[in-house]
């Protein structure tokens, strides 16, 4: 009796410790342009630690299919018995012209249930490879594994086996957790980062599709995402 009332306290203690990071993640306000800043500067060394890991031989061979990436710097994993994840990402997709544009914030969270502990941060790297997949980041929320199918990437020097699903997602983690499963993940457009970031309200496909929106901080991140991308259909055309 006495060891259940403590896993049900712990598990309401990691529960809540959750909440509060996560709204403080996804529902506060934007304060100032310089924490979009800081998340697309995270989210370039993100994306060079996994165009330069040996393990991530898939996404490098793939980026150039891609229709669109999505980056997560830093992905929270807590749990007790129950446990969630909840982190924020910017989206970079290829727009009207074939050019890569972006980028879009968005909030990404999980949740699930099972035998667990600990705390994990995890930074990610998803490829979208369908035009549905991006279809469904469009639309204020999607749920991946509802909305659009979502896989695990293969990871190791010699993985390349074909992955047929709408989002492909690799993660490199430190803890308890080895990885990140985003199966029944929920991403959800951040209206007020995007509007703090470009300085007046703006969509998802004014961003990602028309181009209509720019700021010329992300263009580091998005000539990386040009040369990566570019480098590898000259392979895969070789």
């Amino acid at each position: 009796m006495l060891a259940k009332r403590l896993a049900i306290k712990t598990a309401g203690w990691w529960l809540g410790l959750l909440a509060v990071v996560w709204l403080a993640a996804a529902g506060a306000p934007a304060r100032a342009d310089s924490e979009q800043m800081e998340l697309v500067n995270k989210a370039g060394t993100t994306f060079s630690h996994f165009m330069s890991d040996p393990d991530m031989t898939w996404l490098q061979r793939h980026i150039g299919s891609a229709k669109a990436v999505v980056i997560a710097p830093e992905v929270l994993k807590a749990g007790y018995i129950f446990g969630g994840s909840g982190g924020r990402a910017v989206v970079f997709a290829r727009n009207e012209t074939g050019q890569w544009a972006g980028p879009a914030f968005y909030n990404l969270a999980a949740a699930s249930v099972g035998f667990q502990a600990g705390i994990s941060v995890s930074e990610t790297v998803t490829l979208v490879m369908t035009e549905k997949g991006v279809n469904s980041l469009l639309a204020t929320t999607a749920k991946l594994g509802g909305d659009a199918s979502v896989a695990a990437g293969p990871i190791g020097a010699g993985a390349n086996s074909d992955v047929t699903t709408d989002f492909v997602a690799f993660s490199r983690a430190k803890g308890v957790y080895g990885g990140l499963n985003l199966e029944g993940s929920v991403i959800s457009v951040a209206d007020s980062w995007n509007r703090a970031y470009y300085g007046n309200p703006v969509l998802p496909p004014d961003i990602l599709v028309r181009g209509s929106a720019r700021n010329s901080q992300a263009d580091p991140l998005l000539a990386a995402l040009s040369q990566a991308a570019g480098s590898q259909k000259t392979s895969a055309a070789q």
